[in-house]
């Protein structure tokens, strides 16, 4: 277990995040897969939360195992890879619009639970095994 130490406190705050695409279309792949892995990677960086593991899985859903300061809720983050990602993506690959009319590539919703400390490897593992059919 790895403790992250900020100015103001000491922590270890762990989600496993997973949403998917709009009418769960599978286009998560090629090209669009790793300029949204850049983008997320990006984003992360830009707003100061760590994504330690992703994947795509399916073509249709994407899993993160992020680590996360506690003055960020999981909402924001969220808020910030969704939209942030889903508006740069039609910008970088136009083509996408002809598969996801209206200009959304993400549904509403999404899937997020807290790791403790005993399951950051197991989360970890599933996450990287999403890959493999």
């Amino acid at each position: 277990m790895e403790y992250k130490h900020y100015r103001t406190c000491v922590c270890n705050i762990n989600y496993h995040l997973i949403f998917s695409t709009k009418y769960r279309k599978k286009v998560l792949r090629g090209e669009v897969e790793q300029t949204l892995k850049q983008l997320f990677k990006e984003i992360s960086e830009d707003k100061g939360f760590e994504i330690v593991s992703m994947e795509i899985g399916g073509n249709d859903h994407i899993h993160m195992f992020i680590k996360a300061h506690p003055k960020y809720a999981i909402g924001q983050i969220v808020k910030w890879i969704k939209g942030i990602s889903g508006n740069l993506i039609f910008v970088k690959h136009p083509e996408l619009r002809k598969e996801l009319w209206k200009g959304k590539i993400w549904t509403h919703g999404y899937f997020v639970e807290t790791i403790g400390s005993t399951s950051e490897e197991n989360i970890k593992k599933y996450i990287e095994n999403q890959k493999k059919e």
